[in-house]
C-alpha cells in the first residue's frame, strides 16, 4: 500500500446538506434501504416458495433481487452512517473494497438484464419452445456469466488504481467511492485508468446492449403481428417490467460513465438514481405489474 502513503482515508462529502436536512436524509434513506431489503427479500421468499414460479424468468428474477441487494448494501450502510457523522470518512482500503463491489454489483446487473432480455425473447417469440430453449443449464450458465463478467471488469480496474499516487486533497464529492470520482484525486495521470474504464464499460456494453436491442427488436415485432388485441396486451405486459427496469437502470449509469466526472450534485443523483432508487423500485415494477407474483404472494400469506 506505499502507493497511498500520504493519507489513510477519504472523506465522503455525499449529499450537501445542514445538520437538521441530513437527519431528515437519514430517515429517508433509511427508509428506502429497508424497503429494498424487505421488497427483494420478499420476491426472493416467494419464487423459492412457489413451485409456479419456478420457471426460467423468475430464476433470473430471484438472482435480480439478490443483486439488488447486494448493489444497495455495498453503499447504503456507510451512507447512513456519514448522514450522522461529523466526520465522514472512509479508510484507503474502505474506499476500494466498497469500488471493488460496487462496479461487480453494477457490471452484473447490466449483464444479467441482458440475459433476462433473451429469456423475454424466448418466451414471446418460441411460446411452445420455451422451457426447451430456456433449459436449467443455459439459465445457469448465463446467470454464472454475468457474474463473471461482473467480477472481472471490477478486477482489472481496480487492481490498476493502485498505479496511482492519492496526496494533497482527500475530499471524494460523492456519496461513495464510485471510480470516476477517485481520478480527479490522483497526483499521477489517471489517463490510463480513465481509458480502461471507458474501454471496459464500452464492451460491456457492447456485449449486453446488442442482445437487449435485438431482443426487444423482434419481441416488438412479434407482438405487432399478433391479430387480437388482448393477445397483444398479454405478450406486452410480459416484457413492460424488464423493459422499465432496463430503462431506469442503463440510461442513468450510461450517463454516469460516459460523462466525464465533475463532482456536480446531479452526478450524485444519477448514481442515487441506479444504484439506490433502482433496487428499490424493481421488486415493486415486478409485482405490482405482474399478475402471477400477486397470486403466489397471496397464497405464500394464506399459508
Amino acid at each position: 500500500m506505499n502507493n497511498f502513503t500520504f493519507f489513510t482515508e477519504f472523506i465522503l462529502l455525499g449529499l450537501p446538506a445542514d445538520c437538521h436536512v441530513q437527519t431528515l436524509l437519514f430517515v429517508l434513506f433509511l427508509g428506502i434501504y429497508l424497503l429494498t431489503l424487505m421488497g427483494n427479500l420478499v420476491m426472493i421468499l416467494v419464487i423459492r416458495g412457489d413451485s409456479h414460479l419456478h420457471i426460467p424468468m423468475y430464476f433470473f428474477l430471484g438472482h435480480l433481487s439478490f443483486l439488488d441487494i447486494c448493489f444497495s448494501s455495498v453503499t447504503m450502510p456507510k451512507m447512513l452512517q456519514n448522514f450522522l457523522s461529523e466526520k465522514k470518512s472512509i479508510s484507503v482500503w474502505g474506499c476500494i473494497t466498497q469500488s471493488f463491489f460496487f462496479l461487480l454489483s453494477g457490471c452484473a446487473e447490466a449483464s444479467l438484464l441482458s440475459a433476462m432480455a433473451y429469456d423475454r425473447y424466448a418466451a414471446v417469440c418460441y411460446p411452445l419452445l420455451y422451457t426447451m430453449v430456456m433449459n436449467r443449464s443455459l439459465c445457469i450458465v448465463m446467470v454464472s456469466a454475468a457474474w463473471v463478467m461482473g467480477f472481472l471488469n471490477s478486477l482489472v480496474n481496480n487492481l490498476f488504481i493502485h498505479k496511482l499516487h492519492f496526496c494533497g486533497s482527500n475530499v471524494i464529492s460523492h456519496f461513495c467511492c464510485e471510480l470516476p470520482s477517485l481520478f480527479p484525486l490522483s497526483c499521477t495521470d489517471p489517463t490510463a485508468n480513465k481509458f480502461l474504464l471507458s474501454g471496459s464499460s464500452a464492451f460491456l456494453g457492447l456485449l449486453t446492449l446488442p442482445l437487449i436491442l435485438f431482443s426487444y427488436s423482434r419481441i416488438i415485432s412479434a407482438i405487432l403481428n399478433i391479430r387480437s388485441s388482448e393477445g397483444q396486451a398479454k405478450a406486452f405486459s410480459t416484457c413492460s417490467s424488464h423493459l422499465t427496469v432496463v430503462l431506469l437502470f442503463y440510461g442513468t449509469a450510461l450517463f454516469r460513465y460516459i460523462s466525464p466526472a465533475s463532482g456536480s450534485v446531479l452526478e450524485r443523483v444519477v448514481s442515487i438514481q441506479y444504484s439506490v432508487i433502482t433496487s428499490l423500485v424493481n421488486p415493486l415494477i415486478y409485482s405490482l405489474k405482474n399478475q402471477e407474483v400477486k397470486a403466489a404472494l397471496q397464497r405464500l400469506l394464506r399459508q
